[in-house]
Order: C-alpha cells, then sequence, then structure tokens
C-alpha cells in the first residue's frame, strides 16, 4: 500500500472509492513481494503495481468490477493456469492478489492508518482474505504496539490476530497468517494478510565526497531516509546532496553516539563510512560496530583496512565486533567512479539482507528470491 498511499490518501480524502489490488502471497519467482498494491479509480486512473505488467490488465478489470460490486475478490495467477498465460505471466511464479473497495464507508479506519504511516507510527493492517463465510472477507483490524481499530468478526479472532499482527510488526515482515475459522492457532480456513509500516530504514553517510553524494542519491532511491554527515562545514551543505533527507554538520562519532542513545539506530540502519581519515572513521567505527546497526561498511584500500582494523583493535573493539565491519565496502563489481562505488555498495546491502551469494545469476542455479 506505501507505494500508492499518497494516491489512495487524496481519493479517499475527496470521498472517492477505489479499487485496491494487493499481493499478499507469492510462490516461485514471482515478480512482486507481498504489499505491492496496484489502485485503480472509478475514472480510470492506475497507480502502482503488482507485477511489473504481468497481470496488471487482468487486475484493472477486476478492480472495476470490485468498484461495482463492493464484494472483495481473491485471485491467484500462475503458469498453471489459462488466465496466467492470457495474461503473460510466463516467469514461472504464482502469485495472489486481493481486491477489495477503499472508501470512507468501507473503510473508515484508513484515515487513523494513513495518518500513522505518514507521520513514521509503526502500524501494521490486518485483513482476512479467505475465510468460508464470504461476509467476512475483507474485514479489517489496524493494530499499533499500544492499541487497535477495527473488527475481523469476533473477540477471539482479534485477539489472536493483534498479538501476531504485533509480532510481525517488530520484525518489519509482511505475510499471510492462517488461522481456524474462528481464530484457532493451529487450524485452518482463516487467511489474515497482515502488512507492516515501520518508518523507512536508515542511510548513515559519513564523509561528505563525491562518493557520498552519489550514495546518497542510490539510497534515496532504495528508499532509505538519508543523512549525510561531517564535521567540514564547508562541504557538508545541502546543496551539495539535494537527495539527503538531512544534512549535518558534526564530529561522526558524535553524531552517531546520540543517535543510537536516542533509540534512532536499530537492525534496519545501515552505516557507510566513507571518510578515509583515521580522526573521522574510527572514532565512528566504535560507535558503529557497537550499535545495533544491521550494516556497518568502510571505504578504503587493503592498506588502509590494514591499519583501520589495527587502530580498533587498540581501542578495545573484540574480534567478534571486528567482524560486523565490511570493509573494504562493496561488492566486487570493478566499481570505478563514485556511482558504480554506490551500486557495488548498494549491491552488498541487498545481498547481506536477502542472503544472496553476489554471483551472477546465469551460473547460478536453483531460486532466485530467497527470504532474509
Amino acid at each position: 500500500m506505501r507505494d500508492v498511499l499518497d494516491e489512495l490518501v487524496g481519493r479517499y480524502s475527496a470521498g472517492e472509492a477505489v479499487a485496491l489490488g494487493t499481493v499478499v502471497a507469492t510462490f516461485s519467482s514471482a515478480p512482486r513481494a507481498p504489499g505491492a498494491a496496484m489502485l485503480v479509480a472509478a475514472d480510470g486512473t492506475v497507480a502502482g503495481s503488482v507485477s511489473g505488467g504481468c497481470v496488471e490488465g487482468a487486475v484493472y478489470e477486476q478492480g472495476r468490477e470490485v468498484l461495482d460490486t463492493g464484494t472483495p475478490v481473491l485471485r491467484r495467477f500462475g503458469v498453471s493456469d489459462d488466465d496466467a498465460f492470457a495474461v503473460g505471466l510466463t516467469c514461472g511464479g504464482i502469485i495472489d492478489i486481493f481486491i477489495e473497495r477503499v472508501s470512507a464507508a468501507d473503510f473508515p479506519e484508513f484515515a487513523d492508518l494513513a495518518k500513522s504511516i505518514q507521520t513514521g507510527e509503526p502500524v501494521a493492517l490486518a485483513t482476512v482474505v479467505d475465510h468460508p463465510e464470504p461476509e467476512r472477507v475483507g474485514r479489517r483490524l489496524v493494530v499499533w504496539p499500544d492499541r487497535v481499530l477495527g473488527d475481523l468478526g469476533t473477540a477471539r479472532i482479534n485477539a489472536a490476530v493483534a498479538d501476531d499482527a504485533r509480532g510481525v510488526l517488530a520484525t518489519g515482515r509482511t505475510g499471510t497468517l492462517h488461522y481456524g475459522v474462528e481464530g484457532e492457532r493451529r487450524g485452518e480456513g482463516l487467511s489474515v494478510f497482515v502488512s507492516s509500516f515501520e518508518p523507512p530504514p536508515r542511510l548513515l553517510v559519513f564523509g561528505a565526497i563525491d562518493f557520498a553524494a552519489a550514495m546518497a542519491r542510490l539510497g534515496a532511491f532504495l528508499g532509505y531516509q538519508v543523512t549525510v554527515c561531517d564535521a567540514r562545514a564547508v562541504f557538508a551543505t545541502a546543496s551539495r546532496f539535494p537527495e539527503a533527507d538531512e544534512v549535518v554538520v558534526d564530529w561522526p562519532h558524535r553524531y552517531l553516539a546520540a543517535e543510537v542513545a536516542a533509540g534512532r539506530v536499530d537492525r534496519r540502519t545501515v552505516v557507510a563510512v566513507l571518510t578515509h581519515d583515521p580522526k573521522f572513521d574510527v572514532p565512528v567505527l566504535e560507535v558503529a560496530l557497537r550499535s545495533e546497526a544491521g550494516y556497518v561498511g568502510a571505504m578504503g584500500s587493503r592498506r588502509t583496512h590494514d591499519d583501520r582494523m589495527a587502530r580498533l583493535r587498540e581501542a578495545g573493539l573484540s574480534e567478534d565486533e571486528l567482524a560486523r565491519l565490511a570493509s573494504p565496502i562493496g561488492l566486487d563489481l570493478g566499481a570505478r567512479t563514485p556511482e558504480e562505488t554506490a551500486v557495488s555498495i548498494a549491491a552488498e546491502i541487498i545481498s547481506l539482507r536477502w542472503g544472496g551469494a553476489g554471483t551472477r545469476l546465469s551460473e547460478a542455479s536453483g531460486r532466485i528470491h530467497r527470504e532474509s
């Protein structure tokens, strides 16, 4: 939903009803992950994508029908279905798409949900996508860490789903949960899709150099909230880093320590140290490697790396802490320019996140997509 949220909020606020198609499950090499969404408006406008082009036409037609009837529909597209070939899903994947009508009358809790997403407050949306009783399909429960809004049908279902949705939200995952028809933990018949909406992950770039500018551009493109930090005010300017969400003039280690103390550095935080200067990078790496940051990388040559490791050991870092450091930073792509280097760094981050090997897909075998 996040990728069509602005359009959805605008239509909702104007009193319009729209059809929203959401990927709720994928199998094999499906092109989009669960949570990918496509909006169909009454005037024919389309926003977003559920398959990168494979089934959009079919979802559009189904969305128009859902707009008229108000009845939600769960559709499966896969290579074993005639419909899949008709709409072009020949990549070998299978996707389940839930199509529902969204309006003030159909989804009165949406305004609260959207406000939380826009302000960065963690929130999850649980939607019944399959149930033997058709009238229960499409019911929603909005779940925050401290409260809920909506109703899935019974108190037992609400309690079970709210509890599980909070667990899903804490891990930042999105996916379908299965229960018995009345919310039994080990039963079957009830499927609930849970979308997690956490604040965007952070990319903290230290060192206001040309490589940092390229990294800020690519980080913003990948959906990170980007901060560039450098102690030199003449280099750390907003005009040099227009894609960054913020540019901070401060000593890197002091800024990062304050962010850690404030609880703003977590497992989704990426730290890229691009300074090349021991007086900057060693102190900030001390802080980063002892924090909860999910990725810590540092730029430099092999000689710089060896010197940096020796300095970090002198500073008292353990071998386990040092093992977290990606240095020299990035995958071996043969990168030379700042832009190519940024792609190399991003490739390493993505590879570590999803367990990829960083090899050419044409030379590998097995599944392309992995769980994190």
